[in-house]
């Protein structure tokens, strides 16, 4: 899944493009799980009950606008959050792109960037993921959460710091 092509600049060649990490819809889909789960044991238990009639069929409705309510806000909202948020790296500049209605973005060139750092906890490391704070020259440092396999776009970033560095001193 390449980013598209018409967001880059002439000659600017694509290098990383993922996004968050997969690990933040698990609380998304527990929630489903168990929404799912309680929609299902409550109505069994209303037609395990003596209500019949209008009441039963209200009751299904309340149970079913519950569950839909609960799907959309807290699992169907994050997923396209996530499906929405881009993390590019191409040879001139970072990329973080998100939002659903209204989208917001940032272009980081890679000449103004002081220095990349990164840190994952024991979680983030089991997940092979973690924050990636980039410096740059006038702004306080820009944190990027949940980056998958975080090192090793930390190592790509240097080396191409180190590159841009290398290619500024020559010419």
């Amino acid at each position: 899944m390449g980013y598209p092509q018409d967001h880059l600049a002439p000659q600017e060649q694509l290098i990383i493009h993922s996004r968050p990490h997969w690990k933040r819809l698990i609380g998304a889909g527990l929630i489903f799980v168990l929404g799912t789960g309680a929609a299902i044991a409550l109505l069994v238990w209303l037609n395990s009950t003596s209500v019949q009639g209008t009441a039963k069929t209200v009751w299904t409705i309340i149970i079913a606008v519950a569950w839909l309510i609960v799907t959309v806000i807290w699992v169907i909202v994050p997923f396209i959050r996530w499906l929405t948020t881009h993390f590019v790296i191409t040879d001139r500049r970072i990329m973080f792109r998100t939002g659903i209605l209204t989208r917001e973005g940032i272009d980081i060139p890679m000449a103004r960037i002081n220095s990349v750092q990164f840190r994952h906890g024991l979680i983030d490391r089991m997940f092979r993921s973690g924050t990636l704070v980039i410096e740059s020259a006038s702004d306080d440092p820009l944190e990027f959460d949940d980056i998958p396999k975080v090192e090793a776009v930390h190592k790509l970033l240097y080396d191409e710091l180190y590159d841009e560095l290398h290619d500024e001193g020559r010419g």
